[in-house]
C-alpha cells in the first residue's frame, strides 16, 4: 500500500522558517515528479511547487518563488518543502503529491497530473 506522510506543519510567527517533509512507502518514488500543494480554508487546493524524478528541474508558484525551495533524497524516498519568511497567507495544510508515473526530468502543476497524496500537515502563520 502506498503512503505519503507528511510531517514538520506547525504555528510560526511572519518572518519565520519551516521545513516539511514527506515520507513515501509502499513504492519508490525516485524517477517520479513530486509537489506540494496547500488549501486554505474555503480555498481550493493550489500548487505551490513541484520537482522532477531526478531532482534536476524544479517549478515554483509565483507566491512562494525565492521564499520556499523543494528539494529530495531519493535514497530516503523522501521530498522537502523549506519554507522561509513565512506570511500570514501561507497559512493552509499543505499537501505531498507523487506521480506514479515515471518521468526524471519534467515537472507538473496541476493536480490532476498527481496520483498519490497524503493526509496534509497544517501550517500557521501568525501576524
Amino acid at each position: 500500500q502506498v503512503q505519503l506522510v507528511e510531517s514538520g506543519g506547525g504555528l510560526v510567527q511572519a518572518g519565520g522558517s519551516l521545513r516539511l517533509s514527506c515520507a513515501a512507502s509502499g513504492r519508490t518514488f525516485s524517477r517520479n515528479a513530486m509537489a506540494w500543494f496547500r488549501q486554505a480554508p474555503g480555498k481550493e487546493r493550489e500548487f505551490v511547487c513541484a520537482i522532477s524524478g531526478s531532482g534536476s528541474n524544479t517549478y515554483y508558484a509565483d507566491s512562494v518563488k525565492g521564499r520556499f525551495t523543494i528539494s529530495r533524497d531519493n535514497a530516503k524516498n523522501t521530498v522537502y518543502l523549506q519554507m522561509n519568511s513565512l506570511k500570514p497567507e501561507d497559512t493552509a495544510v499543505y499537501y505531498c503529491a507523487a506521480r506514479s508515473v515515471f518521468g526524471v526530468v519534467k515537472v507538473y502543476s496541476t493536480k490532476e497530473n498527481y496520483n498519490y497524496w497524503g493526509q496534509g500537515t497544517q501550517v500557521t502563520v501568525s501576524s
